[in-house]
């Protein structure tokens, strides 16, 4: 691991602090920007998640591919987790914080909203983000990609019923330009790219292909900490201005990611998964698809509800909480692989 990946979070926390100190310096570019956006999909946060996930596109083998149907266990875990967990868990952790625990802080309407939004983030699993993370643990590039790519199918058919259902409300609009969308930019594109890189370089040389790799491999730290610094420049403002209500947010959230990942870990070491294939299943599992929440969450509650709010905290916690959840993959690495 080299130096800039070995104190990542070092440099994560000096993103944080620069995208909030210049949210609040110089506002109207963070504005400007914000506004570059299609089917509420940003245009900026979209080339620099591009950039992340490229490099890992590089490295999938579709031969190997192929071959996930003969190791379908990695590929279970992480259906359901996000698909028969996570989304109940969350809806339950919402009801327990702000309809009971904070229930004397929170008035009861913002109380319903803000569960909504912890809804909405617990029935997105991610897509862009996890091939950052698999990256960070040496996951099996190709493996990633069929669970990812399973996920986003099943999200088309199964997001609108199991978050009607939780949120109690049967004419739920899904922006399905945003999952469509996101879709095709975060994954389908790079995976196209990718390929077509891999097959170039191949025809050179297999070592040509490990240089590039390692040229690349950079760009994927830089275009995470640039992301975090549009993330929390873009919301500056609301942290400063309600810290209290964010940090009650925050901990139900930090509490499920931690939770959820916990029982996908337990459950990787009873199915006896390969290392390269839990450590990503796990955080699959764990981390958000947070542009189709906050797109949800404003076309249903409005761009200032408590909904949106919850499903942006959702966006701030989950870069620092990810990357404590890198670092436990990759403590429990087996010698033999570090």
């Amino acid at each position: 691991m080299s130096l800039f990946e070995r104190f990542l979070t070092v440099w994560v926390g000096l993103g944080i602090l620069a995208g909030v100190a210049l949210g609040l310096g110089v506002p109207g570019v963070f504005q400007a920007v914000a506004a570059l956006e299609v089917a509420h999909v940003n245009l900026v946060v979209a080339v620099l998640i591009w950039v992340m996930i490229y490099p890992m596109m590089v490295q999938v083998d579709w031969a190997a591919v192929k071959d996930v149907g003969r190791r379908p266990r990695g590929l279970a875990l992480t259906l359901v987790v996000n698909w028969l967990v996570k989304p109940f868990t969350m809806a339950a952790l919402g009801v327990l914080f702000f309809q009971h625990l904070f229930a004397p802080w929170v008035d009861p309407r913002s109380a319903s909203e803000y569960i909504a939004g912890m809804i909405l983030l617990g029935v997105a699993p991610c897509t862009a983000m996890v091939f950052v993370w698999s990256q960070l643990v040496r996951g099996n590039a190709s493996y990633t990609l069929v669970q990812v790519s399973v996920n986003d199918l099943i999200m088309v058919f199964a997001f609108a019923p199991i978050a009607a259902f939780l949120l109690g409300v049967t004419d739920l609009a899904v922006p399905w330009q945003t999952l469509l969308l996101s879709t095709v930019l975060y994954v389908l594109l790079p995976l196209l790219a990718g390929l077509a890189t891999r097959r170039a370089l191949l025809r050179r040389s297999p070592r040509a292909l490990a240089d590039f790799s390692a040229r690349a491999k950079p760009w994927s730290v830089i275009g995470l900490i640039g992301t975090v610094v549009l993330l929390f420049g873009f919301q500056a403002g609301t942290l400063v201005a309600q810290p209290l209500v964010i940090a009650m947010i925050a901990l139900p959230l930090v509490l499920q990611t931690y939770g959820v990942f916990a029982l996908g870990w337990a459950g990787a070491r009873w199915l006896r998964l390969p290392h390269d294939i839990a450590g990503p299943a796990c955080l699959i599992g764990t981390s958000n698809f947070f542009e189709l929440a906050v797109a949800v969450a404003i076309s249903l509650f409005g761009l200032h509800s408590g909904a949106a709010l919850a499903t942006v905290v959702g966006v701030l916690v989950e870069v620092p909480v990810m990357l404590s959840l890198v670092w436990v993959v990759n403590r429990a690495r087996p010698a033999e692989l570090a």
